[in-house]
């Protein structure tokens, strides 16, 4: 199996780590010293537990918030992927009260991979605006 082709299934299986908040399967996915950068934290994630926590914030905002993968472009040790997400606004978010708006969105994100094929970083374009567009919260 090529690199491109491990990094793909490994997103696929990220897809299942993300929707399901499964911590044993972020640190087999995401590299333990792996930094990732958010406008929650003013410091950098570190390693599946980093990142799982976004994740577990975002899940006390919107219950039933999934990500599904629409397409996959990659590259060597990178992997561009555009996302779907949804879900319904049902709990406080950035200080937002529950709207009880349903929503879905595209992102697009970059992941980069080290030789033993774990996550090392993410790149986010910026996803947030859509959220906010979706639940209203921005001005038109």
């Amino acid at each position: 199996m090529s690199n491109i082709e491990r990094n793909k299934l490994t997103m696929k299986r990220f897809m299942t780590c993300i929707n399901t908040n499964d911590k044993i399967l972020a640190e087999e996915l995401i590299a333990a010293d792996a930094e990732f950068t958010t406008p929650v934290s003013d410091k950098p994630l570190i390693g599946g537990a980093g990142y799982l926590s976004v994740v577990e914030l975002m899940r006390q905002s919107f219950s039933d918030i999934r990500w599904e993968i629409v397409d996959m472009a990659a590259e060597n040790d990178k992997i561009a992927v555009h996302w779907t997400c949804s879900g319904t606004h049902d709990g406080n978010f950035m200080n937002l009260a529950p709207t009880g708006k349903k929503f879905s969105f595209s992102v697009m994100n970059f992941y980069y991979f080290n030789d033993a094929g774990k996550i090392i970083n993410d790149v986010a374009a910026q996803g947030m605006f859509g959220l906010l567009t979706a639940l209203n919260l921005t001005e038109n």
